[in-house]
């Protein structure tokens, strides 16, 4: 290619110097403007959101110090500017991203662009140069227990990205390398990476991406749990503007109780324990801060508005992840009436909330600091203790399951690993209650991927205990069926349950304790008990000292990692009618060392020596790849 042709020059004749607001020198017919890249080449195209600088030159040097100011096409706001100095004939602005170029106001593509220069603002043209652009690719994170499919109908050349002329890469794709574990779902008991590692796995990811297209940036949309390992990236790996924006879908910023059923079982450990709102919102949130600029955009899905049909979280909510858990940090937000399962599928989503936001023009662009903590959540959703056990098949089994007074909403949950399982209610009346969608948001999830697999409710339900008989169907498997079954409430007692400390390190003692309130009273407890799941996976229960209305116990953190404690306490409301309540807690223990314990709150799932190595050696592969990105 030759000289010409490489270096984008346009001269235009400068034919309104009256028009001017000072005198100008002359002539300036041959004024020249020049893009370039970061390492000072003229460019004929670039991605959106490369780094580049704009030089004016003259044809003389100038008798006066000139500003000048640059234009971007069909936008009427200036992009930079710069001065030519006394004697010099040209300026040449600060590095700057060209995020948004792409896109004009009007939502429409622009692969070739024209920047223009003047003398002042809003002032004549005097050289403008046209510039060659593709938009910057898109890279997808799936959440929990899931794939790279998730993101099926925005891939390939009949998805809805390649509709708008738009890249994508979805982590796990095999399009460049990289694939997360948050879960497999043909063997659920086999572990799965922690957040960090996830993170870490992503920052290679969007990295190949990097490399394959050319682009600086990359536009980030994660489904459910995606959200909390692309904002660990960002915070934690991310290191030279990698991100333009992160787009959201139903990501669980403060948890989901509905992962609880799964974490009962041991199944996909420990993500399962890393999605319990008591770790979102007391271990990962605090830390996760940083976004580095990064705008942060939320989709919320609140198509059940009604207590009873909602078995694991507060309402508005899209099944899995509640609007208050969407929001729980300071977030732009949307919200559609889109289930959880749909959101990452959805013609809708993509056309009203996705699109606009991949199509921002590049006065759209502002960098966002760290927003301040968030504001103090309320309390905790109350839970029956999470029941489980096995169905053989042709067998049934029953679980009962105590309801206090003054109840308004009691929502079940049923988690089921071969999703074959029916189920028969029997009131506290004796009654055989007959389920339906409409008087009792009786729901099936056929979907492997799904945090339940059935659910149903009732309003103002009739304390005393209830009856849920689980029966095998002619879709049991031969070896039949794990499950576990929980109760959501709303009203009636109140179980408040606290840990010593979130951020122990290894050998530490850890201290819980527990107690009931009903209708404003402490209720005398007549017995607690704690599951304490360590990082391996072992179970230890432990019969707490009860003492009046308070239960209290304590055991020690032997191992670094990610704990999870279900605390069930027992009490007697006055008419006689037990009442059971369960938390469910998580902590992170801290390999020992020598510094203080506020220096090791930064090892945010990671938990053991090796991950922190293999972390130290992404980052030193990074920066060489990066090196070469440009």
């Amino acid at each position: 290619m030759s000289i010409a042709n490489s270096i984008v020059a346009v001269s235009l004749t400068f034919v309104s110097l009256f028009m001017s607001a000072a005198p100008l020198p002359a002539p300036v017919s041959a004024a020249q403007l020049l893009v370039l890249g970061n390492d000072g080449t003229p460019l004929t195209r670039l991605t959106d959101g490369d780094m580049v600088r704009l030089q004016l030159t003259l044809p003389e040097p100038s008798s006066q110090a000139l500003p000048v100011a640059f234009s971007l096409e069909a936008s009427d706001q200036p992009l930079v500017g710069c001065t030519i100095a006394e004697g010099s004939s040209d300026c040449m602005t600060e590095a700057f991203a060209t995020l948004g170029w792409y896109w004009r106001p009007d939502g429409t593509s622009s692969p070739r662009r024209s920047i223009t220069a003047g003398l002042s603002s809003g002032g004549d043209v005097i050289a403008a140069a046209m510039i060659e652009i593709a938009p910057r690719p898109v890279v997808m994170v799936h959440g929990f227990s899931s794939t790279w499919e998730a993101w099926v109908n925005y891939l390939g050349p009949s998805g809805f990205l390649a509709a708008d002329g738009i890249s994508g890469y979805a982590v796990g794709d095999g399009q460049v390398p990289g694939s997360m574990n948050t879960g497999n779902l043909a063997a659920p008991s086999q572990r799965t990476n922690t957040i960090a590692e996830n993170a870490a796995i992503l920052g290679e990811y969007i990295d190949g991406v990097r490399q394959a297209t050319g682009a600086r940036t990359v536009d980030l949309m994660a489904h459910s749990m995606g959200g909390l390992i692309s904002r660990y990236y960002i915070d934690r790996v991310m290191s030279d503007g990698e991100v333009s924006q992160l787009i959201m879908l139903g990501s669980p910023m403060a948890g989901t109780d509905c992962a609880n059923l799964p974490a009962a079982l041991g199944l996909y450990l420990p993500a399962s324990l890393e999605l319990r709102p008591s770790y979102v919102r007391q271990v990962f949130d605090p830390q996760i801060r940083q976004r580095h600029g990064v705008p942060f955009r939320a989709l919320a899905g609140v198509p059940i508005v009604e207590g009873f049909k909602s078995p694991c979280t507060s309402v508005p909510t899209d099944l899995a992840v509640s609007l208050e858990s969407v929001t729980a940090i300071p977030v732009q937000s949307r919200e559609m009436a889109v289930l959880h399962m749909d959101l990452n599928l959805s013609a809708q989503v993509y056309q009203e909330f996705v699109r606009p936001l991949l199509q921002t023009p590049f006065a759209g662009f502002t960098p966002e600091p760290d927003p301040p903590p968030a504001a103090e959540a309320g309390g905790p959703q109350q839970f029956s203790r999470v029941f489980t056990g096995h169905v053989d098949r042709g067998a049934s089994q029953v679980v009962t399951i105590p309801l206090d007074p003054g109840l308004t909403v009691a929502s079940f949950a049923l988690y089921d690993t071969t999703r074959s399982l029916a189920v028969v209610v029997t009131g506290a009346s004796g009654k055989t209650i007959d389920l339906s969608a409409g008087a009792n948001g009786l729901i099936v999830i056929d979907d492997p991927s799904a945090l339940f697999y059935l659910g149903y409710g009732f309003e103002n339900p009739k304390p005393g205990l209830w009856r849920v008989e689980l029966r095998s169907s002619e879709r049991t498997p031969a070896q039949g069926a794990d499950y576990a079954l929980a109760a959501r409430f709303a009203g009636g007692a109140e179980l408040v349950a606290s840990l010593s400390t979130l951020l122990p390190q290894t050998g530490d003692t850890v201290s819980l304790t527990g107690g009931l309130r009903l209708q404003g009273s402490d209720l005398a407890l007549s017995g607690a008990q704690a599951s304490v799941r360590a990082p391996d996976g072992q179970v230890q229960v432990l019969d707490l000292s009860v003492t009046g209305d308070q239960a209290s116990g304590e055991f020690e953190a032997a191992v670094p990692g990610l704990y999870g404690i279900d605390l069930s306490v027992a009490g007697t409301a006055e008419d006689g009618t037990p009442v059971e309540r369960t938390s469910f807690l998580a902590f992170e223990a801290q390999p020992a060392s020598n510094s203080s314990r506020a220096s090791a709150g930064w090892i945010v799932g990671c938990t053991a020596a090796t991950v922190l190595l293999a972390g130290i050696f992404v980052a030193l592969l990074r920066r060489r790849r990066r090196a070469r990105v440009v």
